[in-house]
């Protein structure tokens, strides 16, 4: 699509933020009124449209998908998407380890066990560490604590929530991102397994490109965890 607008704005309603293109409101893909809660949001979203060439590139406009995906599904069923949200905390990939003997074992205790007893510490939870493949279940207290705080998210954020623990097979990874600095240092621990793999058995470099796109998605999105509180 040719880019049909010329200015960019934003806009403070009683409502919140909105970008408006030629002084026209930006709607959501279901028709409701793209409004975020803060300005910074806003202001990342207008920064999208405004570095759009003659012809508009959708791939270069993620924040614009998250924020309808937040407005028009997101919030009409909160419930449903922190079921799914804490279903990554049941299979958490920090608490999965190698077994003992294993040399793996030993840097998942160097990298992971401070970022999970960190964790535990901040909220007030008991997690369980798993060796091997065999499924246990995490208490149902700390899932109790989990919830009531993914409860006091905006959908904003709620959607950030679910995108990062979705990328890094983690809640504890999405839940821990509190400013760009971390989200870079936990996607790394995220990828532990896969970089210790590439590392035995050498690089592959469509496997890379993938996990290159992958990261640039992790912290467009822990972008959006940001902004969406700010």
């Amino acid at each position: 699509m040719k880019r049909f607008y010329t200015a960019v704005d934003v806009t403070q309603t009683d409502k919140g933020w909105q970008v408006a293109l030629d002084g026209r409101p930006i709607r959501t893909v279901g028709g409701a009124p793209q409004t975020v809660p803060g300005s910074d949001l806003a202001q990342a979203l207008a920064g999208e449209w405004e570095s759009q060439g003659e012809t508009l590139d959708p791939k270069t406009m993620p924040l614009r998908d998250m924020v309808d995906y937040a407005i028009d599904v997101v919030a009409p069923d909160r419930k449903s998407i922190i079921d799914n949200v804490l279903a990554y905390g049941d299979t958490d990939t920090l608490l999965y380890r190698a077994d003992p003997d294993e040399p793996l074992h030993t840097r998942q205790l160097d990298i992971w066990e401070p970022i999970v007893t960190s964790f535990e510490a901040e909220h007030d939870v008991n997690l369980v560490r798993v060796s091997g493949i065999v499924h246990r279940p995490q208490p149902p207290e700390t899932f109790a604590v989990l919830r009531a705080k993914l409860e006091q998210l905006n959908a904003f954020e709620l959607a950030a929530i679910q995108a990062m623990a979705s990328l890094a097979a983690s809640l504890v990874v999405a839940l821990s991102v509190t400013d760009r600095s971390t989200a870079q240092s936990l996607w790394q621990a995220a990828c532990l397994e896969e970089q210790w793999q590439a590392d035995q058995w050498g690089h592959d470099e469509e496997a890379e490109e993938r996990r290159l796109k992958r990261t640039a998605d992790f912290l467009k999105t822990c972008e959006m965890r940001i902004f969406a509180r700010s």
